[in-house]
């Protein structure tokens, strides 16, 4: 069967505003809700319908695909409702403590998990060419090792919360709804330390810092993250620990500049050299190299090096190296090289040079 038009499930235009879209889900999750339908299967279709197209028209990014190109950029899967995210989540964002979480207690503070942790690495154009192994020192909340965690002092170990059973929330009925509060004997943790790590003074983590080594691939670009799973901080209790998000930052280089995996540089070379034509060194990331300037280069002339670029993320293949010719005009000038200048302005007139002739060309059909 194919799905309804996500603007259609929540009774919205599709120029809705966040506000607007927000507004019209919680209409629709707390008439759907299963706490308010119990044994009612349609309406917790209907509910899962409604969470579904508001975890996707509030995100904008993924609201800016689905205008796009419908239901098919959203990928949904054998799996339905599942791949758009945790419904508890997006109804916990919106009503918080309302219903008991989706009909269950709320997870409490013992046993969180930690968390994320940004690095910024920066690194060289040339680590960007073959990619690095990078060793980061990173500052962050480690786990207890004298407690291993837990928080309790070595021997010792947390109890469960008698009053809440473990759960950290007190759950109550008030007519329709049932409304969770956290346990005031646990303050909402589950579980009670009796007698507390004096490492950790209970919190079963400790500050410090961990060495890791990195692989960074080649090709990335300034920006980029790499996520580096379970090295955030260390989780609440023995939960587990967040993730740790390096950030590239490459820096600027003297002679490149960088377009994806196309390189520029722009290179000087003599009057003379543009004239005549000459052999120039370029360089590229690996050295240096030899370039064929023709007879008559224009300052503005681009050559391209194929293959003397960088690689993209994960592909071998490289883009090019683009060399941009000018042309330095010598600044001070002898008497015999401005005699010399003086005669071959004389004898060449505009004829020798194209792009001039060109533009009186072009001057005096404007203005004659």
């Amino acid at each position: 069967m194919s799905k309804r038009d996500y603007y259609e499930v929540l009774g919205v235009a599709r120029s809705a505003s966040p506000d607007e879209l927000k507004k019209a889900y919680r209409k629709l999750a707390l008439q759907h809700h299963p706490d308010r339908n119990p044994d009612d299967p349609a309406a917790e279709e209907k509910f899962k319908e409604a969470s579904e197209a508001y975890a996707v028209l509030a995100d904008s990014d993924k609201r800016r695909q689905y205008d796009q190109f419908g239901h098919q950029a959203m990928g949904a899967g054998p799996g339905g409702f599942q791949d758009f995210g945790n419904v508890g989540d997006i109804f916990n964002d919106l009503f918080g403590d309302l219903f008991g979480a989706m009909g269950g207690a709320r997870r409490g503070g013992r046993g969180q998990r930690g968390a994320d942790l940004r690095y910024t690495h920066e690194l060289e154009l040339e680590d960007v060419l073959v990619g690095e192994e990078a060793t980061l020192e990173i500052p962050r909340m480690l786990r207890c090792e004298k407690c291993a965690g837990s928080g309790a002092k070595p021997g010792t170990r947390p109890e469960r919360c008698g009053r809440c059973g473990g759960t950290g929330q007190a759950v109550f009925q008030q007519g329709l709804f049932r409304i969770s509060r956290p346990c005031e004997a646990c303050r909402g943790e589950g579980q009670i330390v009796r007698n507390p790590c004096p490492t950790c003074r209970g919190s079963g983590r400790t500050e410090g810092k961990k060495t890791l080594k990195v692989r960074v691939p080649a090709g990335v670009e300034d920006g980029m993250r790499l996520r580096v799973a379970g090295e955030g901080e260390a989780g609440v209790a023995g939960g587990p620990a967040g993730d740790l998000y390096v950030v590239m930052a490459v820096k600027e280089h003297p002679l490149f500049t960088r377009e994806g995996p196309d390189l520029l540089c722009e290179v000087p070379v003599l009057f003379t050299q543009a004239a005549l034509g000459a052999e120039i060194d370029v360089p590229t990331l690996e050295g240096r190299v030899k370039l064929k300037v023709p007879e008559g280069t224009q300052s503005g002339k681009t050559f391209r090096l194929r293959g003397k670029g960088l690689p993209s993320v994960g592909s071998s293949t490289r883009g090019d190296l683009h060399v941009r010719i000018f042309v330095e005009v010598p600044s001070r000038l002898n008497a015999k090289q401005r005699a010399l200048l003086e005669q071959l302005a004389e004898e060449s007139g505009t004829e020798a040079a194209p792009v001039t002739k060109g533009f009186l060309d072009k001057l005096r059909d404007l203005f004659d």
